[in-house]
């Protein structure tokens, strides 16, 4: 069997996905644990859903997958990449508290030798002073609620993300952290309200037979 082609698929299509993948392959099997969701069709073709946030309590069967993934959550949010950021809490898919900055940061430069050194020592001190800028927001939005919140989910860029993540501040958050980093271009507000059809995507490795 080839490697699995990964989907993604907006929550509410989950229930119709899933009845169109017993449509077309049947149904043989359905193995479930705290993280996944596996469906072996009759033909032998494979799908296996990734369960988001906490992990599976019920692992009976299809219906409590659809439940879980459509229960609404109070998930706290970082975008960050240089230069930008932006820090919310999202009630279901309704943004409830947020903060959104931006920090300068000179671009590069195609100067050599020493000229290409200052640059780039300039460059690191002003995205070191930026990712402390938005870990010092992530403190006041995040962490008071962090008892609250279900998860925290990313955005933007990997070394952005883990650079605002290594704040001593942020420890208490650690837990709750998901991994991956998801594509963001530009950690404005309105791509912010907008973060929710990201993380609350379904994820799923489909391999059928040709």
């Amino acid at each position: 069997m080839t490697s699995p082609r990964i989907v993604s698929i907006p929550r509410e299509r989950l229930q119709p996905w899933l009845a169109n993948f017993v449509d077309r392959h049947g149904m043989a099997t359905v193995h479930a644990d705290a993280d996944n969701v596996v469906l072996v069709g009759t033909d032998g073709a494979r799908a296996e859903v990734a369960v988001p946030f906490p992990t599976l309590l019920d692992t009976s069967g299809l219906e409590p997958l659809v439940r879980h993934v459509m229960t609404d959550r109070r998930i706290g949010a970082i975008l960050a990449r240089k230069g930008g950021f932006a820090v919310g809490i999202f009630e279901g898919t309704s943004l409830v508290a947020s903060k959104v900055g931006s920090s300068y940061v000179q671009g590069k430069t195609k100067a050599g030798g020493w000229s290409q050194q200052r640059y780039a020592r300039r460059r690191d001190n002003q995205s070191t002073k930026a990712y402390a800028q938005a870990a010092g927001e992530v403190v006041r939005v995040l962490v008071p609620e962090q008892s609250s919140l279900d998860a925290v989910v990313t955005g933007g860029d990997k070394g952005a993300i883990a650079a605002v993540l290594a704040d001593p501040r942020l420890e208490g958050l650690t837990p709750l952290v998901q991994p991956g980093v998801l594509p963001v271009v530009d950690p404005r507000l309105r791509v912010l309200e907008a973060f929710p059809a990201a993380f609350l995507a379904v994820r799923i490795g489909l391999n059928e037979l040709a």
